[in-house]
C-alpha cells in the first residue's frame, strides 16, 4: 500500500507550543462541570439555569450604547438606548473584562451551503449554555416546568423588540405555531423537536398573557430546554413582516407566486423556508440576534452589522455585541484559506482550521499577528455506509454485519493517525468523547483493532470471496462484475480529511474491498443525501459532548450522516418520497424505541441506562466506522482580541467556537479594525 505523504506537524511541538495537556484537564474540568446539566431532572432545570437579574445592577437609565448607534439618536433615526431594550435586559457574562465599541471581526466561509459559519456566530435562542454547560435565560427571561416535565412555561422580557422596533411577545410564538409550525404545505410532518412519543405527537400551546406562553407535551419531555438552545427555526416568528411571503395570509397570492417564479422556486413553502425565513437571504427580515446581515450570504464577502434592539447588555449596562461587524470571506481552496491565516487577515475562527497544519499556523504566529488557541474537537474521522443505498447490491453489502465490522478492522488506526495526525488524534469508534458525561468505552474500543486476517476472513463469510485480476472482491450475485461503491464527501483537495480518507480507501484495497473518493460542494452534496443519491459518505460524526442533547447522528435521523437516509426519514417524515420503512425486526426500531423511552425518563440515572443501550447497539452494530476522534481544535485568535476562553469544547450543538458569546468578545484596539 503507497501512503500519503506524512504532514508536516511535529507532536513534541505542538505539546511545547499549545500546552494541550493543560487544555485537556480544562476541558476534563469543564466535562466534569457539565454532568448536572446533562443528567439533572428537568424539574431541576430552572435551578440550574437562574434567570438573571440585570436590574439590580444596571438601573434602568444607565444604559450606553456603540458610538454608531449614538450618532443615529442624534439624528433621530434611532430611538434613545433605554427605550430600544426590554425592562429587564439579559445580562451576558464576559471572560475577562467590559469590552470596548467598534470594529470587524474578519472570518472565512466556503459560500451558501457553509452557511453555518455565519449562523453559528448568533443563534442562540431561549436559553443558553454557561460557561458549566448549564442551561441559562437567554431571550426567555425564566421558565418553570411541572414535575413530570409536560408543562414548559417560559416568560419574556418585557418590552424586548424584534431588530426593526416591533414588540417581541407571546403573540409571535402563537403566529409562528398557527401560521408555521401546524401549516402542512411548509411543514407535511411537525419537526423532531416539537414532538414527543413513537405517535410524534405535536405539542401544544398555550398564550398566557402578553409574555407568558406554555408548551404542553403529550409525554414527559424532560430534555425538551436543550432543544430551544439552538433551534432551527426558533419558535417565534416576526409574522408583521413574513405574513407577505405567506399564501394563506398575503394580501397578493398573484403577485406572491410571480415573486416565487422569479426568484427559482417551485412553491410558496419552499420559497419562504429556504428563502424569505432565512435572515441571511431576507436582508429584511427582523430578528432578535446580535447581528444583521446587510448583504446575501451569495455574495463574495458577506457583512453582518451590529442590531440596534439586541436585548442583552454586559453587567455595567453596555448593550452588546461590542464589536461592530462580523464579515465573511469566501474562499475555494485549504490553500488560499490558510494563506489568510498566516497573512493575518482571520481575526477569530475554528471552523474549517485544521488541526494537520497545526505547524504552519504556529510557525507564522508572529508574522500574522495572532495566536493559535486549542479546544477539543468533538468530530470524527468516519465512514457512513448508506443501509437503504438505491443500489441493492451495495445495500446488501452494506446492511452485512460482517462487512461492517471488515471495514472497521481493515484499518491501521494507529499509522493512520500518525500519518495524518502526527498521533495527536484517538483511534476510537463514534462515541461520546471522554470529557462527555454519557462516555462509553465499550463502544469507544469497539472493533479498533487493526486485524485484516479478520477483516478477510469476515468479508470471506459475507460471501464475498470471488476476486478480479486486480485483486478487487466481485459481487456474489454471480455476474462477474467488481464490487464497488463511492464514497462522497465535501473534503477540499489537499485538507487532512481528504488525505485521511483516501488512505482508507488503500487500506480497504488491501482487503479486496474497492471504493473511491468524490469530493462535491456542499449544497451538492445536500441534494445528494435528500435524494438518497448517495451510496457511502465520509464525515466527521460530532455530537459527541452532550449526545442526550442532540441524537439525531445516533438515531440515524440526521441525514447529511447517511448511515440511514430512507429509514431517518421514514421516522421523522413517513411522507418524505425517500422514507423508507425499515425491516419489523430490524435493531433501528430497538434504538428507537430505547430513545423514545430514553427521552421521555425523567431519572438521570435511569435515562442514561437506556442510552448505554442505545450505545450497545452501536457497540455490537457498527451502524457507521469511524476511525479516529478526539483530536484537538485550534482556533486562531488575533491579537488584540479579547474575552475569548481557551480549552472550550468544539461541538454543533454548542455553537463551536461561539459556546462563550460571541456578543461579549472585543477588540482591544477597535479603531485598528474597523
Amino acid at each position: 500500500m503507497e501512503p500519503i505523504q506524512k504532514r508536516a506537524v511535529s507532536r513534541r511541538q505542538f505539546m511545547r507550543l499549545s500546552a494541550y495537556t493543560a487544555v485537556g484537564a480544562a476541558l476534563a474540568a469543564c466535562g466534569g462541570g457539565a454532568a448536572p446539566a446533562a443528567e439533572a431532572p428537568a424539574a431541576e432545570a430552572p435551578a440550574a439555569a437562574a434567570p438573571a437579574a440585570p436590574a439590580a445592577s444596571v438601573p434602568q437609565g444607565q444604559y450606553n450604547e456603540a458610538p454608531m448607534l449614538t450618532e443615529l439618536v442624534q439624528a433621530g433615526s434611532l430611538p434613545p438606548v433605554d427605550e430600544r431594550l426590554p425592562t429587564n435586559p439579559g445580562v451576558l457574562p464576559v471572560v475577562e473584562q467590559t469590552g470596548n465599541y467598534g470594529g470587524t471581526f474578519r472570518r472565512a466561509f466556503r459560500g451558501v451551503s457553509d452557511r453555518w459559519g455565519p449562523t453559528k456566530c448568533q443563534d442562540h435562542g431561549l436559553v443558553w449554555y454557561d460557561e458549566n454547560l448549564n442551561l441559562r435565560p437567554h431571550i426567555a427571561e425564566s421558565w418553570e416546568v411541572n414535575d413530570d416535565a409536560t408543562e414548559w412555561t417560559f416568560h419574556l422580557r418585557q418590552g424586548m423588540k424584534w431588530s426593526d422596533g416591533a414588540p417581541f411577545t407571546a403573540a409571535n410564538v402563537q403566529w409562528w405555531y398557527e401560521n408555521e409550525i401546524t401549516n402542512t404545505d411548509l411543514f407535511p410532518a411537525p419537526p423532531a423537536d416539537w414532538v414527543t412519543g413513537a405517535e410524534r405527537t405535536l405539542m401544544q400551546l398555550d398564550v398566557i398573557d402578553d409574555y407568558t406562553f406554555k408548551f404542553t407535551f403529550a409525554h414527559p419531555n424532560p430534555l425538551f430546554g436543550y432543544r430551544l438552545a439552538r433551534p432551527t427555526p426558533p419558535p417565534y416568528s416576526p409574522g408583521h413582516h413574513l405574513a407577505q411571503w405567506h399564501m394563506a395570509l398575503t394580501d397578493d397570492s398573484a403577485g406572491l407566486e410571480e415573486k416565487v417564479a422569479a426568484a427559482g422556486f417551485d412553491s410558496w413553502s419552499s420559497y419562504y423556508l429556504d428563502n424569505r425565513r432565512l435572515w441571511f437571504f431576507n436582508t429584511e427580515l427582523p430578528t432578535t440576534a446580535p447581528w444583521l446581515a446587510q448583504n446575501p450570504l451569495s455574495d463574495e464577502v458577506f457583512l453582518m452589522q451590529r442590531n440596534p434592539y439586541y436585548f442583552a447588555v454586559d453587567a455595567d449596562g453596555n448593550q452588546l455585541p461590542y464589536v461592530d461587524r462580523i464579515s465573511h470571506r469566501l474562499f475555494d481552496s485549504t490553500e488560499v484559506f490558510n494563506l489568510w491565516i498566516t497573512n493575518g487577515e482571520i481575526d477569530f475562527q475554528n471552523r474549517h482550521v485544521s488541526i494537520a497544519d497545526f505547524t504552519l499556523f504556529k510557525e507564522n504566529e508572529a508574522n500574522g499577528a495572532y495566536s493559535v488557541f486549542v479546544g477539543t474537537s468533538s468530530g470524527h474521522q468516519a465512514l457512513q455506509p448508506n443501509h437503504t443505498t438505491k443500489n441493492p447490491r451495495l445495500r446488501e453489502f452494506f446492511q452485512n454485519r460482517d462487512v461492517r465490522i471488515a471495514l472497521s478492522v481493515a484499518v491501521d488506526r494507529n499509522a493512520l493517525n500518525e500519518l495524518i495526525f502526527d498521533g495527536l488524534a484517538t483511534p476510537r469508534q463514534y462515541s461520546p468523547i471522554s470529557s462527555s458525561p454519557q462516555y462509553y468505552e465499550k463502544l469507544s474500543n469497539a472493533y479498533i483493532q487493526y486485524d485484516p486476517d479478520e477483516a478477510n476472513a469476515r468479508l470471506d463469510a459475507a460471501g464475498y470471496t470471488e476476486k478480479d485480476a486486480d485483486g478487487f472482491r466481485l459481487w456474489k450475485d454471480g455476474s462477474g462484475e467488481t464490487l464497488s461503491f463511492i464514497i462522497e464527501g465535501t473534503a477540499l483537495p489537499g485538507s487532512a480529511d481528504e488525505d485521511a480518507v483516501n488512505q482508507v480507501i488503500r487500506y480497504l484495497a488491501a482487503v479486496g474491498v474497492k471504493a473511491t473518493y468524490r469530493g462535491v460542494e456542499r449544497s451538492l452534496y445536500e441534494e445528494h443525501y435528500r435524494a438518497n443519491e448517495i451510496e457511502a459518505a465520509w464525515w466527521g460524526g460530532d455530537r459527541t459532548v452532550l449526545p442526550l442533547v442532540a441524537p439525531i447522528i445516533w438515531i440515524g435521523t440526521q441525514p447529511d450522516r447517511p448511515w440511514a437516509v430512507g429509514w431517518g426519514y421514514y421516522r421523522t417524515d413517513p411522507s418524505n418520497p425517500v422514507a423508507e420503512e425499515p425491516p419489523a425486526d430490524h435493531w433501528i426500531r430497538t434504538i428507537w424505541d430505547l430513545w423514545d423511552q430514553c427521552a421521555a425518563e425523567p431519572d438521570a440515572d435511569a435515562r442514561n441506562a437506556l442510552f448505554y443501550q442505545i450505545l450497545d447497539i452501536w457497540a455490537e452494530e457498527l451502524p457507521m466506522i469511524a476511525y479516529l476522534g478526539q483530536l484537538p481544535a485550534p482556533i486562531i485568535v488575533k491579537n488584540g482580541v479579547r474575552n475569548f476562553p481557551q480549552g472550550l469544547p468544539i461541538d454543533d450543538p454548542t455553537g463551536d467556537e461561539h459556546l462563550a458569546n460571541t456578543e461579549t468578545y472585543f477588540w482591544d484596539d477597535p479603531e485598528n479594525h474597523a
